[in-house]
């Protein structure tokens, strides 16, 4: 039977999702067609960030000047999960439905039924695009959207204080990284910071804890938790010693909040000032935005630390995709794909002139390339490792609740970390069917 505090959880999803739903009724589904100019409806959590706001506002204007179509951003929930059921419900119940989607990273195998294939009408950008980035999009043959704004787990630090306890690049590993937030903590508390913390991260059951976790892992040598050849790896000493790492930094370099916390309250904590480090996401388009951020000027940004496995990083972001449902397809066609193409054009912009002041930067993941230590500095940057969407297909939200809920029973010590990896094994193999076997030879980070 599930606890209070899962039926909480689940409560809590459901009514934003009922609130999310209703609004957008109220600005739809009670109209009446009339010949007012198009207007296209955009689902996308990014756009309703503070920060991202500006941007997203400019764009919407030149958008409608150029082309002389609305486009009206509606409210989302909260979470990657919340949104996942708000998104798939209007797409399922065959009523208006918003035109454009911000599609996860991990979600075109779950909502692909739905969606345009983009690949007849964007050719031009796609091909612009990374392929391995297109890939992750691809679902048999079928291009489901657009990759828009890639992003990457990485870690955060107060560059700061890293220098005043005598420290002259961040950690590499976990085990520094212990050893660094517990001595930079006691000598915050020493000056009267009681609430200081040495880490901060995302300990909440929800997809955020996923991406934690198999970083976690895959950096132990556990692999993946589903390997591409379809086998179920979970159950692994290097993953269990991962999760029993994790569980010991609770109260102790990481506040009891922390198996609560989502990316907002991390956030919240990192700008008041109260941590030396915290994970994030970052992406080259994030990064010119660090302004924002009230630490930005003593904030550094670098891989998330490694072990045996490497250096792993989770691949993450969102791309554009249209509902087979939309009431003006072409129109939300030529929406996407002037955005793909302005941001395009912004990062040709950026690769040829004088790069505004970056913070300081670490051994960053190939993707963030632009930014990165220069050639022959000997610094060695992480791997990317992807969430195991693409071979679980329409499975892949089972798996990952199946999973968030089995690290966050290690977290909470409801379970010990080989029972928990034990029942997962089980409930894997239940939800897809697949074999159980070892992870990947530990250093090979999955792409």
């Amino acid at each position: 039977m599930a606890s209070p505090q899962k039926w909480s959880s689940f409560i809590k999803i459901a009514g934003e999702v009922g609130a999310s739903l209703l609004f957008f009724c109220s600005l739809t589904g009670c109209q009446r067609p009339s010949r007012q100019p198009v207007t296209v409806t955009v689902l996308d959590p990014e756009w309703s960030q503070p920060d991202e706001l500006p941007a997203a506002e400019l764009e919407t204007q030149e958008f409608t000047r150029e082309t002389g179509i609305f486009v009206k951003h509606l409210p989302v929930p909260e979470t990657s999960l919340s949104q996942l059921g708000l998104w798939r419900k209007l797409l399922q119940e065959g009523g208006p439905t918003p035109d454009v989607l911000a599609i996860d990273v991990i979600w075109p195998g779950i909502l692909d039924q739905y969606l345009i294939d983009l690949k007849p009408y964007a050719a031009a950008e796609l091909s612009s695009v990374d392929s391995e980035l297109v890939a992750t999009y691809s679902v048999g043959g079928k291009v489901v959207a657009l990759p828009y704004h890639p992003q990457i787990g990485v870690l955060a630090y107060r560059v700061d204080l890293l220098r005043e306890y005598g420290y002259d690049h961040p950690p590499g590993t976990w085990d520094e990284l212990e050893k660094m937030a517990a001595r930079i903590q006691a000598g915050e508390r020493a000056k009267g910071k009681k609430d200081f913390w040495g880490y901060l991260w995302q300990g909440a059951a929800d997809e955020a804890l996923t991406c934690n976790a198999l970083e976690w892992q895959a950096a132990e040598g556990g692999g993946r938790v589903v390997e591409n050849d379809k086998t179920i790896s979970v159950n692994n000493l290097a993953a269990i010693r991962s999760w029993q790492r994790a569980a010991n930094w609770i109260g102790w370099i990481s506040p009891p909040g922390t198996l609560a916390y989502r990316e907002l309250d991390s956030l919240n904590a990192w700008n008041s000032g109260g941590a030396a480090f915290r994970r994030t996401w970052q992406s080259d388009f994030r990064l010119s935005h660090w302004q924002s951020s009230s630490l930005g000027a003593v904030t550094g940004f670098t891989s998330l630390p490694g072990g045996p496995g490497g250096r792993a990083s989770t691949l993450g972001g969102t791309g554009l995709g249209v509902s087979r449902s939309s009431a003006h397809p072409l129109e939300a066609i030529n929406f996407i794909r002037s955005l793909v193409r302005r941001d395009m054009q912004s990062k040709q912009e950026r690769a040829h002139s004088q790069p505004p002041a970056q913070p300081q930067l670490y051994d960053l993941p190939l993707e963030l390339q632009p930014y990165a230590p220069p050639a022959g500095s000997g610094q060695q940057r992480g791997g990317l490792v992807a969430r195991p969407s693409i071979v679980s297909g329409q499975a892949y939200e089972q798996v990952t609740r199946a999973y968030m809920i089995a690290v966050h029973s290690v977290l909470t010590r409801e379970k010990t970390a080989p029972e928990a990896a034990a029942a997962l094994e089980k409930q894997l193999v239940a939800i897809t069917g697949f074999k159980t076997g070892p992870p990947p030879t530990a250093g090979a980070i999955a792409h």
